[in-house]
Order: structure tokens, then sequence, then C-alpha cells
């Protein structure tokens, strides 16, 4: 339990509808903002420690310990408040279901100093709280098999590890696991990765990966698009059982 915000929604003579009626958003988010690790978006905290006259580190003190880069903030915040996630990765498994071994290869596969590897990969991994926490989101990854096939880092180990951890995942409640297999022709998933996070009150977010700059979507016009490309994706992905034996193969063939 959040304490503090508890404690300065009473004592503003604020309830989870007040608050919410201010601010826009359904009661429901404002109620989750008083449990441990539920942090309002950057479009909405300023204004709620307003309205509660207090100091937004004093709220949610996590916010002053972060470690994720700046730019991605707003989506760790969405990621947090979802109540699914669909996830296509042409090229690596989802951060969300990555080893730590895993997240420090594929940062220090680019242009980062150590330290910020050391900081991104910890972020990254602490992320991944929100998987197992009660009333987590589903999330439903589909990823194309190169996926599986293709080394990163130079130690085999390091793969087997990572696609068992992605099985172990994949046999729980909280994650669906699709493959869009080698041999499926060419698919829209080809143009790049994204997510689609579905929010408590209806709405939709998508994040989009790109080689310069990711984006954050919120527009229906912008997300009407993508949504047809994970329907045409899914199209193309095996069922959840033929892609669990899929992985369990790929898993055993990096040992």
């Amino acid at each position: 339990m959040n304490h503090a915000f508890v404690a300065a929604l009473a004592e503003a003579g604020h309830t989870a509808e007040s608050l919410a009626g201010r601010i826009g958003v359904h009661p429901k988010t404002v109620a989750r903002w008083a449990n441990p690790g539920h942090i309002p978006q950057n479009r909405h905290r300023s204004t709620v420690a307003d309205l509660l006259a207090k100091d937004t580190d004093a709220l949610w003190p996590d916010v002053v310990r972060r470690r994720e880069p700046v730019w991605f903030r707003r989506w760790v915040d969405i990621e947090r408040e979802a109540v699914t996630l669909r996830s296509f990765e042409l090229a690596w498994v989802p951060g969300l279901l990555q080893t730590e071994a895993y997240a420090r290869a594929t940062l220090a596969g680019g242009v980062l100093r150590a330290d910020a590897v050391d900081e991104f990969a910890a972020a990254r991994i602490a992320r991944q709280a929100i998987l197992t926490r009660d009333s987590g989101p589903l999330l439903i990854a589909v990823l194309d098999e190169a996926v599986l096939r293709r080394r990163v880092g130079d130690d085999r180990a390091l793969m087997a590890a990572q696609l068992t951890r992605l099985l172990g995942h994949a046999e729980t409640d909280s994650v669906q696991l699709h493959i869009v297999p080698a041999d499926a022709p060419s698919y829209p998933g080809l143009d790049g990765p994204f997510t689609i996070a579905d929010m408590p009150d209806g709405s939709r977010v998508a994040h989009v990966d790109g080689p310069a700059q990711a984006q954050i979507l919120d527009q229906p016009s912008e997300l009407v698009n993508l949504e047809r490309r994970w329907e045409r994706i899914r199209g193309e992905a095996l069922p959840r059982g033929r892609s669990l034996d899929l992985l369990r193969e790929a898993a055993a063939s990096w040992t």
C-alpha cells in the first residue's frame, strides 16, 4: 500500500471518485495508484500532486529512482496501468520476457557506455514485475521465428537460458505466446515491432519502435492501422500449442 498517497488523498478531502473526476480518468485508475508500483502517467502526475498539495517525489518516491531512459518513461507508466499488452517482435525477445544476461547482451551490442548498460538492464528487469503482481496485464506476444534462431551474445548457453525462460513465461496465465514460423510468406510484421496497450478505461496506446526514435501513438487514426497489422500478423502465427512445441525444439537446439 502506498500510504503516502492514501494519506494525502484523505487530507485533501478527496476520494478516488472525486479525484478521478478532476483529472478525467476512471476511479479504478486512481484506486490503483494506492498500490505499490502503480504511478500516474506523466501527463497526470503533476496535476495529481498539485490537487493533493504534495510534491511528486513524496507521493511516488520511485519516480526519482527510475533507471530507464527519460524518453521511455511514459511507456513504462502505460505498461503499469495496462490491462492487456499485445506485442510483436521481429528481432528480439520482448523486454518484459528477457533474462538479465540477454538484456545486457542486447544493450552492449549498441553504443552505450558500460555504466549505462548496467542502468538500463536493471530498469528492463524491474519492469517485469508487472507480470507477476496481482491483477497484472495479460501479455500476448507474437515473435518471428528468427528471434529464436539468431544468437545474441557469444555464449550459446545464454540463448538456451533465454528460451527456457521464455517457455516458462509462456506456460503461465499471464503470457500468451505465438510464433510466426520461418516458412510464412512475407507479412506485415516485417515493417517492424510494436506494442498495443489496452487501458482500463477502454482506450488504447501504442509503442512503435524505430532505428532512430520510438513513438507513442494514442490517436484513433494512428491506432487503426496498427490494429489491422496486428490481426494480419496473428493470422500468420501458429496456435499456442504448436508455438510452444516450436519453442521447445528451438530451446533444445541451443544446448
